[in-house]
């Protein structure tokens, strides 16, 4: 089950960093773009750390995860990094239930309070605009 998620969580995290880097040529907004950029930036670290974590339980990488359809409005794609952001927490609150050894912890705890940062920030964007 954990590795199952896991495996998700990587496909998953490797289409929020590809989308989040079309929401952010979709605004000249400066703090926009910051809550943005710091998003895929820490979307592209947690694709890194479970790649490493998958690896370590399994001896291979998730071999071609599938980009997602860029974001073309920002108002919707802010809507949907949300609904995101909010079941990755779900997936990740799980997971860290059944962590089946010590080291994997720290990644998990991690993106999960990455993605409660992530939620609030694209809250603010989709609550900002019109």
């Amino acid at each position: 089950m954990f590795t199952q998620q896991l495996k998700q969580s990587i496909e998953d995290e490797y289409q929020a960093f590809h989308y989040y880097k079309t929401m952010y040529k979709l605004t000249d907004d400066p703090l926009w773009k910051a809550f943005i950029e710091h998003a895929y930036e820490d979307e592209k670290s947690h694709y890194e750390m479970f790649q490493q974590l998958y690896y370590m339980l399994t001896g291979e990488f998730v071999q071609n995860p599938r980009k997602k359809l860029p974001c073309y409005v920002l108002k919707d794609g802010a809507k949907e990094a949300l609904l995101n952001t909010l079941e990755s927490i779900e997936t990740y609150k799980i997971m860290l239930l059944t962590v089946p050894f010590q080291q994997a912890y720290q990644p998990i705890f991690i993106a999960m309070h990455d993605e409660m940062e992530h939620a609030i920030r694209f809250s603010t964007i989709y609550s900002a605009l019109k």
